[in-house]
């Protein structure tokens, strides 16, 4: 794995930088907050099904707010947008330091819906943004950069984050998440490039939350690669509710406590970042090869959690999780690079607000799903049905993608297609 072109990228393009360590920040502000939340929800509740809402809500508080922000990340000066997203969710994070009983955790979840539709707006911003912000050489190099800067700061973020909440107390791990928004902006107010194309006039038409919806399903109908990189996250949101359950085995089944949680979501974190840059070594950046790639993304997440639950110990266990996430982190950045390359800067905010919308709704019913099943079942019993429904959902997925190898570039979307 060369680090040349990724460290040439970072010194060459300056903007680009500032939204690298901006996300980097506020990456790792989040899994400082998640995992002290986590512990506190599982202390206070002894309920894997509690824990497991507070990552539902993360979800479906961003699947609920996409539409309208993919809206807003098309008609809205996007540098703007983004900057005011970060300081709006300031306050918002320090709302976590009222809640500290099972009486007051109601504030927390309160908090974490807030946070969410915040992330709902800057996540689609970002990914529309970044084909303006480097040439169209730099883009694949830019989106692994980008996508393991969410593996870095999990791996970090979580470990650190279990760390703090033990020895700081989880207070301080609250206070970081809010600095961290307070960093991200500072970063992105500095960034020259513009963020989008000059407006172009049917940008100008009413707000209708049914437009991004409509929008993206008008552009990918005819368009089979297109439409398979859109329903790739979504497929693995299926499955995704696993991601839960690390909680429950951290604190829960292997008696690790914060620290044990924290292992756990840093081997996840620590998968997503080398994922991206060995699947681009491997695989390439062609639309074949990211079909191909996140083909064996799927393959891989489902073997190693299917084995998960055996794990004798905790160093196993994050063992297996940094391999599936490996799969997990590549299948992410393929499929965003794949739409960013297909979709015209005019609707790129929409689609990618329907792109995230999807695989957080999905994730969010797979979550509850699985902490219900943690509940009334047992941890692992939980963990094979969703390795199970994973499968179903990644043969399906592939066998739709797979004639998209052998399909023609699309002509480029009309302007009245909008």
């Amino acid at each position: 794995m060369r680090l040349a072109p990724y460290v040439s990228l970072l010194r060459r393009n300056p903007d680009f930088t500032r939204l690298y360590v901006a996300q980097l920040a506020s990456f790792a502000g989040d899994w400082f907050a998640t995992v002290a939340l986590l512990g506190l929800a599982l202390e206070v509740t002894g309920s894997a099904g509690l824990a497991a809402l507070v990552l539902a809500l993360q979800t479906g508080g961003f699947a609920a707010a996409s539409p309208l922000a993919g809206i807003l990340a098309d008609r809205i000066d996007r540098r703007r947008l983004l900057v005011a997203t970060d300081l709006a969710r300031v306050p918002v994070a320090l709302l976590f330091l009222l809640a500290n009983d099972s009486g007051t955790l109601w504030i927390a979840f309160g908090a974490v819906l807030l946070l969410a539709v915040g992330a709902a707006i800057f996540e689609p911003t970002s990914s529309a943004s970044l084909p303006n912000l480097v040439e169209r050489e730099d883009l694949p190099t830019a989106n692994v950069l980008i996508g393991s800067a969410w593996g870095t700061m999990l791996a970090l973020g979580a470990a650190l984050g279990g760390i703090v909440a033990v020895t700081l107390g989880r207070e301080a791990a609250f206070v970081v998440n809010a600095l961290s928004f307070l960093i991200s902006a500072a970063l992105i107010v500095g960034i020259r490039r513009p963020l989008q194309e000059a407006r172009q006039p049917a940008a100008s038409r009413g707000f209708v939350l049914t437009d991004a919806i409509a929008t993206a399903y008008r552009f990918v109908r005819p368009r089979r690669t297109a439409a398979a990189f859109l329903l790739t996250k979504t497929s693995f949101g299926i499955g995704t509710g696993i991601v839960a359950l690390l909680a429950v085995f951290g604190r829960n089944v292997f008696s690790a406590g914060d620290a044990g949680i924290g292992l756990l979501f840093a081997a996840r974190g620590l998968g997503a970042l080398v994922g991206p840059f060995a699947a681009r070594s491997l695989m390439g950046t062609d639309d074949r090869g990211l079909i191909r790639g996140i083909g064996w993304a799927f393959v891989t997440v489902a073997v190693c959690y299917a084995i998960f639950p055996l794990a004798p110990t905790i160093l196993l266990a994050a063992g297996l999780v940094f391999l599936a996430h490996c799969g997990g982190g590549a299948q992410w950045t393929f499929s965003t690079l794949g739409l960013q390359r297909s979709t015209p800067d005019g609707i790129r905010g929409r689609v990618f607000s329907v792109d995230y919308g999807l695989v957080t709704l999905t994730i969010a019913l797979s979550t509850l799903l699985a902490g219900f099943l943690a509940d009334a079942l047992a941890p692992q019993i939980a963990v094979w049905t969703m390795v199970a429904l994973l499968a179903v959902a990644g043969a399906a997925w592939y066998a739709f993608s797979r004639p998209a190898m052998a399909e023609d570039p699309a002509p480029a979307v009309r302007l009245e297609d909008r």
